[in-house]
């Protein structure tokens, strides 16, 4: 039997929801990284007069970082390994964001963000790929759906950290406390075992077998299971070949517009808040409403994911999204702007769920990893297109 279809005929077990949570909390680490930023850049438009120009590339320069992560590290987790990779993408931007407190001149903070977006980009792709390969088809949609709410989790303790600390303790506090990860890799250690289907593809059968042991929570002989006759390299050429070409162009169109939605929404909107003449802590904590939103906008999406279809849920929540942006653009208002921020939250990271559950069904085994990579990496386009700081106001 194919270690595919053995985990595909599994149930959902303890070990399966264990490595989600431990999977997922670098994640919310990934997506708290990403939310303090956006607040830093809120504080840092008073602290260091920094103009519309300055604004743009301190926070597109780690999305310039992540394009290239996650397409390298995706490639790369495919020849050596997704657990090596995830620890590594971890390692990179957790010491990288802990660096981006020290820096006392623009230039050191672009180059520090630059390098927190190749670790923080790697990191994505690598880990829902991962996941993936561990779950049983009938569950791995909610799975996948279920791993990345974790993302709106993080995005909320990043909130959190700078509605408590930065107006109190300056931006740095907020750098600081993202720098955390770091030491979250000596459990990972531990606890993450490689993918079963990574291993049976490489020829690792006995390997193979022990981890689909542990999963399934009975003994699975390396008999039992067979190895390829011969193990090929990956190549990104691999994506346009074999009918993947569709594919593969259909996802990076879909992430890229999924980016400019998502950054051009909510990276900016403690800015904006200020700069419309918000104060920093009224600014915070709108925006922390707002993302407090996006949770049961992920459960939602991950009830109905499995039970509808990936398709469905995925047009009608873009759908929703789209309607939402266009109503939050044209409110007035504290109460408006609270109601359709929070609309186009639920819907739009909904949506971000589903697309991670899409993405990494649709390639085999030995390109999942470079296609799930290059299709987010291609996508941060879309997220440095979406930037347009807002004006800076004297206000702020």
């Amino acid at each position: 039997m194919q270690a595919e279809e053995h985990l595909d005929n599994l149930k959902m077990t303890r070990f399966h929801y264990r490595l989600i949570t431990v999977a997922g909390l670098g994640t919310l680490f990934d997506s708290m990284d990403v939310g303090i930023i956006s607040f830093v850049l809120a504080a840092l438009i008073g602290a260091w007069r920094l103009n519309s120009l300055m604004i743009g590339v301190v926070g597109s320069i780690s999305l310039v970082g992540m394009a290239i992560g996650a397409a390298l590290a995706g490639t790369v987790a495919d020849r050596l390994g997704r657990r090596k990779i995830f620890m590594l993408t971890l390692a990179i931007y957790s010491l990288a964001t802990g660096l981006s407190a020290a820096s006392v001149a623009l230039w050191m903070l672009i180059v520090f963000r630059f390098i927190v977006g190749l670790g923080l980009g790697g990191e994505l792709p690598v880990t829902s790929t991962m996941v993936t390969e561990f779950l049983p088809r009938k569950d791995r949609g909610r799975g996948i759906v279920l791993l990345e709410s974790f993302w709106a989790v993080g995005w909320l303790v990043a909130a959190l950290v700078a509605y408590l600390l930065i107006p109190q303790y300056g931006w740095r506090s907020g750098f600081l406390v993202g720098m955390l990860p770091a030491l979250y890799i000596l459990y990972l250690r531990r606890n993450i075992p490689e993918s079963p289907r990574y291993l049976l593809r490489t020829g690792h059968v006995k390997e193979a077998a022990e981890v689909m042991s542990v999963a399934a929570g009975h003994e699975v002989a390396a008999t039992t299971l067979r190895a390829p006759s011969r193990v090929t390299k990956t190549r990104v050429s691999d994506l346009f070949r074999g009918g993947q070409s569709p594919k593969t162009i259909m996802l990076w169109i879909l992430w890229t517009a999924m980016n400019f939605a998502y950054y051009g929404m909510f990276l900016w909107l403690p800015s904006v808040l200020v700069t419309h003449g918000y104060s920093l802590v009224n600014s915070l904590k709108y925006t922390l409403i707002v993302t407090i939103v996006q949770l049961p906008g992920y459960f939602s999406a991950g009830l109905l994911v499995d039970r509808i279809g990936r398709k469905p849920v995925l047009v009608v929540y873009i759908l929703l999204s789209a309607v939402s942006a266009y109503l939050f653009g044209h409110g007035h208002g504290t109460a408006q702007i609270l109601l359709f921020g929070s609309m186009l939250s639920f819907f739009n990271l909904g949506a971000w769920g589903v697309t991670y559950a899409y993405t990494v069904e649709q390639y085999p085994t030995m390109i999942r990893g470079t296609g799930s990579g290059w299709a987010m990496g291609i996508g941060r386009i879309g997220g440095i297109v979406g930037f347009d700081p807002p004006p800076c106001s004297s206000r702020a």
